[in-house]
């Protein structure tokens, strides 16, 4: 099979990387450490409970071989002996019983106790997440998919919960378990420690060799499963644009290949093992030889018993197993860091629009706009908006055209403050739109976006987004002034009706006056509508003209459309180019004009002729 190349991308921390610097590498490690540290403080005192009883399994489960051999040693002979003394095998039995009983007690309390804990840890993570990425501005979400957020919640959060089920465990008992069996070696016979001390120099670097080599596969194995990811979802949910366009064959390609990485880089982490595991047996198999070499001619010279030599054989072959249990402990742990890495990135991504910290009241919002030298850009040094200045009275309907890239849609999303302006202030009834607070903002202002995204749920489940406190007879009377109750009505459970994932079931034009029922349930004071007729066809948009009318009464609304049949109910329009207004005026006088808008609208009663 060809060589794949390793993924050469670049950005921030939050990116799918594996090709950090050594500086990167070290920010990386404390920002996660930092993350952990936090998510274990509430839970230290389970933590310690936990330790206690993994130590105490551990030591009970240790002293088998100890047991065996004054059962050989000594149990033995007295039961052989003339009086037949059944005292001291009893004793050996019951105590070799009772330390596995005791054992395997404390591992199942260890073990629950491990669950309950990682599970706490992973409830507030997941709902750390959730909630800070709801708060993260429309800049993030606009430059990370929404695939690398789902990768984040579903493939990150299970390595994290894999590596606290049983990583951990295997890290602790390992490690007990190693420490436990030498000391009991030590004290049973010291020199068969000798040649396990000196077999840990080779093991020692043979893990080295191991962590380094399988650290950079397991970090280049994560960005490929969180690439698979992405490309799965976007995939899915753009479903229509690859049927429409027979993306098919393509995607299968693109997505064979994204598979074929991630094949390569798990045989990679395999392969690796495949050579580790095998390798710290045969080491393990050696020195256990050795030991019991040495041994037999000890014993055969009267200077150790058998009984000893048989324990310490299995000591020494269990003193190995933990290394092996240490590996995959590394292997959960690489995973898990990766996992960390990119989960704490998001979490360090901080709101380009914030709540302010003293925000104004504003009792009653009358509506009233107004942009004094305002200049943004998305991109530093390439300006959408270089210096506006506009007012918008209360409770005037605005429409705002110009070819696509002219501005429109940035000056709707300062409005509503999805972005804050690189300088100068958007006001609402004279005070900036930073000094509100987002709540008195979210109410005063409301937009309706040419996707009209409905969520799965009913239609009244939808249609309480706008007023979650709304009543049937509230809901009913806002679906009637728009126009949408007899559609709603014809519905198989009419307001009950299941409208499916983004609202499947419903037409392009019933989704649309969806959203306006419940931008008209909402009651904003300011109202934003960008492109909100745009995917409609003819009947569709003349079924929603009826509920615009309605829905822009006695509010101030900005209308941003490419139709001009939408402009016709605006009160004013105003052209825009390149981020700045080049006509302002009522429909009537830019029509008997000779500007830009005369063109576009004679050029638009050509094409209806």
């Amino acid at each position: 099979m060809s060589k794949q190349p390793e993924p050469n991308v670049s950005g921030v921390a939050s990116e799918e990387r594996s090709d950090f610097t050594r500086a990167e590498n070290r920010r990386l490690r404390q920002r996660s450490l930092r993350l952990f540290g936090e998510l274990t403080k509430p839970v230290r005192w389970r933590i310690a409970l936990t330790g206690v009883l993994v130590v105490l399994g551990t030591m009970t489960s240790v002293a088998g071989p100890a047991l065996l051999a004054v059962g050989i040693d000594q149990a033995l002979p007295a039961l052989s002996g003339p009086d037949r003394d059944w005292l001291p095998t009893l004793l050996v039995v019951g105590a070799y019983i009772t330390s596995g009983v005791l054992g395997g007690v404390l591992i199942s309390a260890y073990m629950r106790s491990s669950a309950k804990l990682s599970q706490a840890i992973l409830f507030t993570l997941r709902m750390r997440v959730f909630r800070h990425t709801q708060k993260l501005s429309m800049s993030f979400h606009e430059s990370y998919t929404s695939g690398k957020i789902i990768a984040r919640q579903t493939s990150d959060l299970d390595t994290l919960r894999e590596f606290l089920d049983s990583g951990i465990e295997k890290l602790v008992s390992g490690v007990l378990y190693m420490a436990f069996t030498a000391i009991a070696l030590i004290v049973l016979d010291p020199q068969s420690m000798i040649p396990v001390l000196v077999s840990f120099v080779p093991v020692f670097f043979f893990a080295w060799w191991f962590s380094n080599s399988s650290k950079r596969a397991f970090r280049i194995s994560r960005v490929y499963s969180a690439r698979l990811i992405v490309q799965f979802v976007e995939t899915m949910t753009g479903i229509r644009a690859v049927k429409a366009f027979r993306r098919e064959d393509h995607n299968e390609q693109t997505y064979g290949a994204q598979v074929d990485n991630y094949r390569y880089a798990n045989q990679k982490v395999i392969s690796l093992f495949g050579i580790f595991d095998p390798g710290l047996k045969l080491m393990a198999n050696i020195v256990m030889a050795i030991v019991l070499l040495l041994g037999a001619f000890r014993v055969l010279e009267g200077a150790m018993e058998v009984g000893i030599l048989l324990a310490a054989v299995l000591y020494v072959r269990r003193i190995y197993d933990p290394v092996n249990d240490l590996a995959m402990f590394y292997n959960s742990l690489q995973s898990a860091t990766s996992a960390l890495e990119k989960i704490s990135g998001v979490l360090e991504e901080e709101p380009r629009v914030r709540s302010a910290e003293t925000p104004v009241a504003l009792p009653r919002v009358a509506g009233a706009l107004d942009f004094d030298q305002v200049s943004f850009s998305y991109v530093h040094g390439r300006p959408v908006l270089p210096n506006l200045d506009l007012h918008i009275p209360a409770g005037q309907i605005v429409a705002l055209v110009g070819t696509t890239g002219a501005g429109k849609s940035t000056l709707a999303k300062l409005i509503a403050r999805f972005y804050d302006p690189d300088a100068g202030r958007v006001q609402l009834d004279g005070v900036d739109l930073r000094e509100l607070s987002n709540e008195d903002l979210r109410r005063a202002v409301v937009m309706v976006t040419q996707e009209a995204y409905l969520f799965s749920g009913t239609v009244i489940e939808n249609m309480r987004i706008g007023k979650p406190d709304a009543n049937l007879d509230e809901i009913e009377s806002a679906a009637r002034a728009v126009g949408a109750h007899e559609f709603i009505m014809s519905l198989p459970d009419g307001y009950d009706t299941d409208v499916n994932k983004r609202g499947g079931r419903l037409s392009s034009g019933q989704r649309q006056l969806l959203s306006f029922a419940r931008a008209f349930l909402a009651d904003p004071r300011v109202l934003i509508l960008d492109e909100a007729t745009a995917s409609l066809d003819i009947p569709s948009e003349r079924l929603v003209q009826h509920g615009l009318k309605t829905l822009l009464a006695d509010r101030t609304a900005i209308i941003i459309a490419h139709r001009l049949s939408t402009v016709a109910i605006a009160d004013r329009v105003i052209v825009m180019e390149h981020g700045e207004i080049i006509e302002d005026g009522t429909p009537a006088e830019l029509i008997s004009g000779a500007g830009k808008f005369a063109t576009l609208h004679a050029a638009w009663r050509e094409s209806l002729a």
